[in-house]
């Protein structure tokens, strides 16, 4: 039980500082993200049925407008694959990702050993907003 009121607990400030409201559904949601203080990355469908595997009553819809708004509120990063696949990652600061190509999953790559020399220049009348670095991975064929 006091393992239970931790991840609350711990959820609940992780709203706080996002300024959002801590409704029962978001309370949940995040919990199961931030409550252990583990980062993770997650798609809607994977946090949906995280949260019906706790006994949560949520629905999809609710869970993307809930992921959605954490976003906004700057407490999550979306890292879109192949322009289709959003994934929702806890971890905050700039690193880069590996992407499991045969099982879709993306985990976090060494930020140390990434080292971007320079970048093109933006075209006239924009600027760098971000640089998201995604390295596909599949396991090598037997030869």
């Amino acid at each position: 039980m006091q393992e239970k009121d931790d991840q609350l607990s711990r959820g609940a400030a992780w709203l706080a500082r996002g300024g959002l409201r801590p409704t029962r559904q978001r309370l949940a949601l995040a919990a199961l993200l931030v409550g252990d203080g583990q980062h993770r990355h997650v798609t809607a469908e994977s946090l949906f049925e995280a949260a019906r595997a706790h006994g949560h009553t949520v629905s999809l819809a609710t869970v993307y407008n809930t992921l959605r708004a954490f976003c906004e509120m700057g407490l999550l990063r979306e890292i879109t694959i192949n322009g289709a696949r959003s994934y929702f990652d806890t971890r905050l600061d700039d690193h880069p990702h590996f992407f499991w190509e045969d099982s879709a999953e993306l985990i976090d790559a060494p930020a140390d050993e990434l080292e971007i020399a320079e970048l093109p220049a933006p075209p006239e009348g924009a600027e760098v907003s971000k640089v998201d670095v995604v390295i596909r991975l599949r396991k090598r064929r037997q030869s």
